[in-house]
């Protein structure tokens, strides 16, 4: 390839970036070691459905890459979803303060910067922090889902799948973790030896097993994430009263010694959003822009079934209007069929210390397309805050690689005070609904003949209303509640709603009925019959057909393609 001048180079960027429709601005462009601010690169808004990955080594700024693009998004009217596993992020509700040394870097970049809040909603995951609680019941969570948060070899996952298949037929609701635990009790006890040999594939010695790793989950703590009320994923989907996305931030100040926990809860708000939305095709903006922080931790020692799902997922929910970032160190994390559909890359600087470092190095650099960098040597030098880019153009082209001073965020770079995200969650709509725990009749009160628990406590630590100057995503209203509710069915997810139009009279604040119950499983079909026995993988393909053809009984009936079954899909 025949040397380039930098004026070539930079025009090639220019031209690369040229683009027509509202974007994602990402910095200046640096060429043979130089900043050219008339050089911006972008990302198009309309392709952020086509997914992409943030990657490089800690400490090279990818926490403020994500911070940087979901401010942006929210401003364009998309809704994000952010994982905030150190606690940085709730700084989106603050607005950063100007300096000296902030200026310069944004004059630089050609960034016109003002200090700025934006619309979030805190969320807790199982109630363990100050966010709204967010839980999923044993049942949605599904037998593939929970076998990676049980660490269960492929053996015990086909067995824990059995076990579903038996509770769905029998009517007993998995709906936390004792439900579970009781329906593999009953199946290993005399009562049950049975009905345990009519399964076929789920020896007493594999139920004991799954029983144990259940046992293990409750005595860490783990058994607050499942429950009801369940979160629905449409709360997601929300923009803010002046037309801004909201920035929904899950908080995960414990968890971070448990990563297989909340990758895998990450990948349940996924599969349930994938079940629930109606397809879309081409839109100018995505609905939801969900970025998957941590993103290697879904790809340990993952199954197969559970590796074909996320395959599955991710290249089927971008016609459904929702893109997916990866976070991850280097693109060696990430399988090569979920890679290949990753369009939009950030790649920021990677080390090179030790002989496996090289060799990411050098898988990093061969998935870049052919530019006027030495790759090597770029990634290797790039600085805190820059990063090499290349993303997909209106046209459907990969963009010319582009080494890319990105831009400074415009709201605190670090965490909001305590006492701020507290106000915010107090004064959010969605409190009422999630914030207090219920305990219904279920599995475990069907077999032992106990009565339901008593309701849970209210979410600890609000405060009694929020400040003026914080913003509250919706409006505790019940009547707003429900109208907001409605609107997103039949707006967004495209089916009808059985929520009653509100009289526009307020009730006085009072909280809401909880949830109605699901509905209780079929029984007895053969369709039941055979779908348990084939498992989670080969009963997505049968609920595909199912629905293609329109049969209420295969939505009914039928588990996704991660074993998931949600109550309003039934």
């Amino acid at each position: 390839m025949a040397n380039k001048s930098t004026a070539d180079k930079v025009a090639t960027i220019q031209k690369g970036y040229a683009l027509e429709g509202a974007t994602i601005e990402l910095g200046a462009a640096i060429v043979d070691g130089e900043l050219h601010k008339e050089a911006p690169v972008r990302l198009p808004l309309s392709m952020m459905n086509r997914h992409g990955l943030v990657a490089g080594a800690t400490g090279t700024g990818k926490t403020v890459t994500l911070h940087m693009m979901a401010e942006q998004l929210s401003a364009a009217g998309v809704p994000v979803f952010l994982a905030d596993i150190k606690g940085d992020l709730s700084g989106l509700a603050t607005a950063a303060a100007g300096s000296d040394k902030l200026a310069k870097r944004t004059e630089s970049i050609g960034q016109a910067w003002s200090g700025k809040t934006f619309p979030v909603e805190f969320l807790a995951l199982g109630g363990d922090g100050d966010g709204i609680p967010v839980r999923a019941t044993i049942t949605s969570f599904g037998p593939i889902l929970l076998s990676r948060v049980l660490e269960l070899n492929d053996t015990q996952e086909s067995s824990l799948q059995l076990v579903f298949h038996f509770a769905d037929k029998n009517n007993l609701e998995l709906v936390d973790l004792k439900d579970l635990r009781a329906v593999i009790q009953f199946l290993i006890s005399d009562e049950g030896k049975e009905t345990l040999k009519e399964l076929g594939g789920l020896s007493k010695a594999t139920a004991g097993v799954i029983l144990r790793e259940l046992v293990t989950l409750e005595a860490q703590g783990m058994e607050r994430f499942f429950g009801e009320p369940e979160f629905d994923t449409a709360e997601l989907l929300r923009t803010a009263p002046d037309g801004r996305g909201v920035i929904s931030c899950l908080e995960l100040p414990t968890l971070q010694t448990k990563p297989m926990v909340f990758s895998t809860f990450l990948m349940w708000l996924l599969a349930d959003l994938f079940e629930d939305l109606p397809e879309a095709g081409d839109l100018d903006r995505p609905k939801l822009v969900f970025f998957l922080d941590e993103a290697h931790l879904l790809f340990n020692d993952a199954s197969r079934a559970f590796l074909e799902a996320i395959t599955t997922t991710v290249r089927l929910i971008r016609s459904k209007g929702v893109g997916i970032f990866f976070v991850t160190q280097t693109p060696k994390d990430v399988p090569a069929d979920v890679l290949g559909q990753l369009a939009n890359r950030v790649q920021h600087a990677l080390r090179a210390f030790t002989p496996e470092d090289a060799k990411a190095l050098k898988a990093t650099v061969s998935t870049f397309p052919v530019s006027d960098y030495d790759l090597e040597e770029t990634l290797t030098s790039a600085g805190i805050g820059e990063a090499v880019i290349t993303v997909m153009n209106e046209r459907g082209a990969p963009t010319p690689v582009a080494l890319t001073r990105l831009r400074a965020p415009e709201s605190v770079m670090g965490p909001s005070a305590v006492e701020l995200v507290r106000s915010t969650v107090a004064g959010s709509a969605l409190l009422a609904k999630y914030g207090t725990a219920v305990d219904n009749v279920s599995a475990y009160e069907k077999l032992t003949g106990k009565a339901a628990a008593s309701t849970g406590a209210a979410a600890p630590g609000q405060p009694p209303s929020p400040s003026p100057e914080v913003f509250v995503p919706g409006n505790p209203d019940p009547t707003a509640i429900d109208d907001e509710a409605r609107r997103i069915e039949e707006e967004i997810l495209g089916r009808p709603s059985s929520r009653q139009p509100s009289t526009g009279q307020p009730d006085g604040g009072s909280v809401p009925p909880a949830p109605a119950r699901r509905q209780a499983p079929q029984s007895g079909s053969m369709m039941d019959d055979i779908t348990g026995a084939l498992g989670g993988v080969l009963g997505s393909g049968l609920k595909s057909m199912a629905r293609s053809m329109g049969t209420q009984l295969g939505r009914e009936l039928l588990r996704s393609v991660f074993g998931t079954s949600s109550r309003r899909r039934r």
